[in-house]
């Protein structure tokens, strides 16, 4: 069963009262909330994830409800829950939807540690991962969003899953979190795209999620060896340029964007050293999607 076989009613009932199980990625969650935006989110954006029966082992029970008393009706504010804890202050009831993704990458960053955890989007293409670091202002998911709609397949625009046991990179795909004149160049660059509503003045702007592509969502189970490490930068009227980056410094920066290096330890080391020496890693400065798209191909072509 998945969720877009629950009607509307069917599943706001659902979250409200028992809560829903489901899964996305190697993640199942427990997920109970009175919030119609979050509802709605679910409904557009994850109808492909598997609804799981009550029997099923469960890594996040997860509560996204609203704050009672006064400020159930004088500007309303809404809470994340992660077994009862409460990891960030409330926000505005408008941003329930952010809320729960926000709070469901908190979740899987600091609990999965079976993953060495890279702030990276990852895609693929013939059973290939293309790995894309960034830090904010890279324009890593705008391109990691027009890259699904030009032929890779979504593993996530957020995270790496770097497997401890096999060293394998599982895939989580999950809505890609666009913001700002992000939105409306993916907008312009695709008509194939599925959005859920606006959520306006976050603390990192106006958000819109873009659902991942269908074939990502029916392919959860599938891991890939990375082929390809590539940090993007974006700079306003650039030309295109390719650089090698030598893998000592790759590894440096991807141990710098990884969630839990530290709590790894040596085994973390290891997965970065296992997960570099094969890959040939460069820089890539672009200005325009034509030119991204076009210098990740030429990249891609070089190394086939």
């Amino acid at each position: 069963m998945l969720i877009s076989d629950f009607d509307h009613k069917t599943l706001k009932k659902r979250l409200l009262n028992q809560g829903l199980r489901f899964r996305t990625g190697p993640f199942s969650l427990s997920l109970r909330t009175s919030c119609a935006a979050v509802a709605s989110h679910l409904e557009k954006l994850y109808p492909y994830s598997e609804v799981l029966n009550d029997n099923a082992f469960i890594d996040f029970h997860i509560t996204v409800s609203r704050v009672t008393g006064l400020r159930h009706w004088v500007k309303p504010q809404v809470t994340f829950s992660f077994d009862g804890y409460e990891p960030f202050k409330p926000l505005p009831l408008a941003q329930a939807a952010a809320l729960f993704e926000w709070g469901l990458n908190w979740c899987i960053a600091s609990s999965s540690h079976h993953y060495l955890i890279l702030h990276s989007a990852v895609v693929e293409k013939n059973g290939q991962g293309l790995i894309l670091p960034g830090v904010p202002g890279s324009g890593k998911s705008t391109l990691c969003a027009a890259m699904v709609h030009s032929g890779w397949r979504l593993l996530s625009d957020e995270m790496v899953l770097l497997s401890v046991a096999d060293g394998m990179i599982y895939p989580v795909p999950r809505p890609v979190s666009l913001k700002n004149q992000s939105v409306q160049i993916i907008k312009a660059f695709t008509q194939e795209a599925f959005w859920g509503d606006l959520i306006a003045g976050t603390a990192k702007g106006d958000i819109e999620h873009m659902r991942a592509p269908k074939n990502s969502l029916l392919d959860i189970s599938t891991a890939v060896h990375a082929k390809w490490l590539v940090f993007p930068h974006y700079q306003l009227e650039a030309k295109s340029t390719v650089a090698p980056l030598s893998k000592g410094k790759a590894s440096m920066s991807l141990i710098e964007n990884a969630f839990n290096f530290n709590i790894l330890g040596y085994k973390g080391f290891e997965l970065i050293s296992g997960l570099v020496d094969p890959l040939k890693c460069y820089d890539f400065t672009y200005s325009n999607l034509d030119q991204a798209l076009e210098g990740i191909d030429q990249i891609a072509a070089e190394i086939q």
